[in-house]
């Protein structure tokens, strides 16, 4: 199977990658619905806008406990594998719905983050723009980040409820248009409108690979699946290597 998803890299000419957070995982940050996900142990309306305006304190209570540590995570095989595929020429593009910066510490540049991402923040109010570490010293000694003008300060993330950025659903359904191979990493594709673009990508003729453990939505359409631990496949993918990573 591994030289099978080599030889289909090899041949390729336009390959782009849509993650999720299942290529995570391995890192250590859990992802959503899994058994043991985060929404075994969180209200699952956590991540709605309305939850965060209805109650800010709780959502930045989940923030210290889940969203600030992933500035302390490290990515893993599957994050640096995309990295040299790009550095290499072969993968055009990530498109992730992942919030945790780890395709750029891998050293990934051209990575559209659908989702937004845990390391920005702005005040609804005034906009002022904020670092990560900058709200991390404000929840130091508050229950809330709030701005000079008082007003709340928010991450820039898509909340579920809000629609996500233009710019970066045109970018993404561009290249799946464009793209003669899509492989998706850790997505269980039931979240739209990310989940549309493998079928964008398929209607134009691209094939489609899907590294998941567990169904997905287009586990019927795709042109292989693949389940297994994404670090421990990329791991084996460095090792059989075609040329792809040297």
């Amino acid at each position: 199977m591994v030289e099978d998803f080599l030889c289909l890299l090899k041949s390729s000419k336009y390959v782009i990658a849509l993650t999720g957070a299942g290529i995570s995982t391995p890192s250590g940050i859990p992802d959503f619905r899994s058994q043991n996900g985060l929404y075994s142990r969180y209200p699952e309306d956590v991540f709605d806008i309305e939850y965060f305006y209805r109650d800010p304190k709780g959502f930045y209570k989940f923030w210290k406990e889940v969203l600030l540590p992933m500035a302390d995570v490290k990515p893993n095989a599957a994050h640096l594998m995309l990295a040299r595929l790009e550095q290499n020429g072969i993968l055009k593009a990530t498109i992730t719905q992942n919030i945790d910066g780890l395709h750029q510490k891998a050293g990934s540049k051209n990575v559209i983050e659908l989702h937004g991402s845990v390391y920005e923040y702005h005040c609804i109010r005034c906009s002022e723009r904020f670092s990560l570490s900058s709200i991390k010293n404000m929840i130091e000694n508050s229950d809330l980040p709030l701005c000079d003008c008082s007003g709340l300060i928010r991450p820039d993330i898509v909340f579920f409820g809000e629609s996500l950025p233009e710019r970066a659903l045109y970018e993404a359904q561009n290249h799946a248009t464009k793209c003669d191979l899509m492989i998706v990493l850790g997505s269980s594709l039931v979240v739209y409108p990310a989940a549309q673009l493998p079928f964008i990508a398929k209607a134009n003729g691209a094939k489609v690979v899907i590294l998941n453990k567990g169904e997905t939505g287009f586990d019927h359409m795709c042109d292989m699946k693949i389940e297994e631990d994404l670090s421990v496949f990329a791991e084996k993918c460095f090792a059989v290597n075609l040329g792809l990573f040297s």
